[in-house]
């Protein structure tokens, strides 16, 4: 294999892989500071000006804070728990197209690190292994109340997991491809899936907030009857690495989102830019309007939680088996319809 080939990629790994640590980072901050714009007051600003410099002082404070280990607890499997949940968070990465091909020094670098033809499997295949490091944590606490919402995390992605599945069905019969570098490319200019899939859309949106457990998804999290969740017993950094995991399953979720439905990095005008900036600045502007597209939906996870009053687990299961399923059933009945007749006439 090429020496070039895999300096590339380990270079595009470990960009991408920082990206998500400081996106995760300074996504602690700006829901503090949507949080307090919500509900008007001023949030962190005493770290830094405008309290820019928070992250940084809640990370030392993880590193430095005693770390607590139950003694009933099973103590191999409560260190794995929070690094799995992180680990599948992060590789998640790994198929998403960041942007077009671009040209450095004559040679053409892809801005993908894996562009398998079963990328969207494979997304599905990571969400899947994510409650894994949930459910170790909460068993592995020997505590019951970790315990518990632990099952409810379980039961609640597998519900959800199977409407966000169904919806993507209907943009698969449309598409033709599990190749998400593919689905980007038929979305070029205005031809964004959305237009074409808006029920589809309007499902995984729903489903993605139960998949990341946030507001008003956030059962397995309930202080109000479970304490603190399944994280419960951890302290420390163990800790962070699960909210670290939360907050890269939402940057993940919502670059899934813009890649399937919003054109990725597809923008109005782009073959004009690329004519105007070069094979080299053209494309990293598609990366830059590809994050406005995240960073909008990062907000609107962030807008709801502090909106939306948390559903009771009964209403959560009802939405996901009664009301999204079936749903989801109808789009691709209905898509299946519309293909049919359109490609007969």
């Amino acid at each position: 294999m090429d020496t070039g080939f895999i300096i590339e990629k380990f270079i595009l790994v470990a960009v991408i892989f920082g990206i998500s640590l400081v996106i995760a980072m300074y996504s602690t901050y700006a829901e503090r500071k949507v949080a307090a714009y919500l509900q008007d007051r001023l949030g962190p600003d005493r770290a830094g000006p405008f309290g820019i410099l928070q992250p940084l002082a809640d990370g030392v404070k993880m590193f430095m804070k005693e770390e607590i280990i139950p003694s009933t607890s099973n103590k191999w499997l409560f260190i794995v728990g929070p690094g799995l949940a992180l680990l599948c968070a992060c590789i998640g990465t790994a198929v998403i197209p960041w942007g077009s091909p671009m040209e450095i020094g004559g040679k053409i670098v892809p801005l993908q690190v894996a562009d398998i033809n079963v990328g969207v499997l494979y997304i599905f295949g990571v969400v899947s292994l994510g409650v894994y490091g949930v459910m170790i944590g909460g068993w592995a606490s020997n505590n019951k109340y970790s315990l518990l919402s632990a099952i409810r995390a379980a039961s609640q992605n597998i519900s959800y997991e199977i409407a966000m599945g169904l919806s993507i069905i209907a943009l698969l019969l449309m598409t033709n491809t599990l190749s998400l570098k593919e689905i980007v490319d038929q979305q070029h200019g205005w031809r964004w899936n959305v237009l074409y899939q808006p029920l589809g859309f309007l499902i995984f949106m729903v489903c993605s907030f139960a998949e990341t457990n946030r507001a008003p998804f956030d059962l397995p999290e309930c202080e109000t009857e479970l304490i603190g969740g399944y994280h419960t017993e951890y302290s420390s950094m163990k800790l962070g690495f699960y909210l670290f995991a939360e907050y890269i399953n939402m940057f993940v979720s919502s670059a899934v989102m813009a890649t399937l439905y919003f054109g990725g990095y597809n923008y109005p005008g782009m073959d004009y830019m690329a004519t105007l900036l070069g094979p080299t600045w053209a494309p990293l502007f598609g990366v830059g309007v590809f994050f406005v597209k995240i960073v909008f939906f990062i907000f609107f996870f962030m807008w709801v939680r502090w909106t939306i009053p948390r559903f009771r687990y009964d209403q959560l299961m009802n939405l996901g088996w009664k009301g999204l399923i079936p749903l989801a059933i109808a789009n691709i009945i209905i898509t299946g319809i519309v293909i049919a007749i359109i490609e007969k006439f």
